[in-house]
């Protein structure tokens, strides 16, 4: 519902994955960089979440007036989200993470931590779903009515349970063996992408979209162990006596050796990896004082 305005409904996994097929596309692999097609998918569709999302808001804006519903503030998340998703799949930084482990760190901490928050809090559920034709967005919602797919959805998009699939993904695809066959093949690095992408969604949907107070209890603690965990590994890289991730047989770039940049990237992972988890967590926090200090003050006024 936005503002009184009849809204239609999409179901959140949709959203989801429309979010996620520029992940999903863009890959590389250490023999072979992303090649012209790879990155001719990446931008497509990238371009297409961009232009989907501006006409739902242009729709949403036609017909209930500017700035309702969809805030300007929306806007500016999802724009910037969806430059971060583009630095990551698209700039230079891509083609350096294909040899240089603490490169693939910042392309992947930019993916689940920076671009996949700022998307969720920008609203695309709405702004699809106002963009999508209605003969789609009644076929979306039939097959969201489907019992397995609603019971999978709750299960997955509890704080909980979100928690559990980020924790597994993260922990999973550093597992060296695994992180290394990605590197040698375009589709489980793309594999690779998807999972970190669409569960940092769930996750920061999970935990940014706690209504109630219980909620709000569940999410700041999902927040804060996942910093603990993703700190750890973090640390458990930084200080790694050996090369666990070797990215390729040429050297690391600006004159590091592989260590060296594995023990960066350990770092990227640990500290700034491990910020906006806290940010989050202080600003529910601080959501729920400010809410106090106005119930407060309007019980004094009464």
């Amino acid at each position: 519902m936005a503002d009184g305005v009849g809204s239609p409904s999409l179901h959140p996994l949709t959203a989801i994955a429309l979010l996620v097929l520029p992940g999903f596309a863009g890959a590389h692999t250490v023999s072979d960089t992303a090649s012209g097609s790879d990155n001719a998918w990446v931008a497509m569709l990238l371009a297409a979440s961009a232009l989907l999302y501006a006409a739902g808001v242009a729709t949403l804006w036609r017909r209930a007036g500017v700035g309702r519903g969809i805030g300007r503030a929306h806007v500016l998340r999802f724009t910037s989200g969806w430059l971060l998703l583009a630095v990551a799949l698209l700039s230079p930084l891509d083609v350096i993470a294909a040899r240089s482990f603490a490169a693939h760190m910042v392309q992947h901490e930019l993916l689940m931590v920076a671009a996949a928050p700022l998307l969720v809090l920008s609203r695309p559920l709405e702004a699809f779903a106002w963009a999508l034709p209605r003969g789609v967005m009644r076929a979306l919602r039939g097959c969201a009515r489907a019992s397995p797919l609603r019971r999978t959805w709750r299960a997955f998009t509890s704080p909980s349970g979100a928690w559990f699939v980020h924790a597994i993904a993260l922990w999973g695809w550093h597992v060296p063996a695994l992180f290394v066959a990605a590197l040698a093949s375009a589709p489980l690095h793309a594999l690779q992408h998807a999972c970190f992408l669409a569960s940092a969604l769930a996750f920061w949907w999970a935990t940014l979209g706690a209504g109630s107070r219980a909620a709000g209890i569940a999410a700041v603690a999902c927040l804060f162990t996942t910093m603990l965990h993703t700190s750890l590994l973090g640390a458990l890289i930084t200080f790694a006596p050996a090369v666990l991730y070797m990215h390729a047989t040429e050297a690391a770039p600006f004159a590091m050796t592989p260590l060296e940049d594995q023990q960066l990237g350990g770092l990227v992972m640990w500290v700034p990896g491990a910020l906006p988890f806290l940010l989050a967590g202080l600003g529910i926090v601080a959501a729920w004082l400010a809410d106090s200090r106005t119930h407060r003050e309007g019980a004094r006024l009464r």
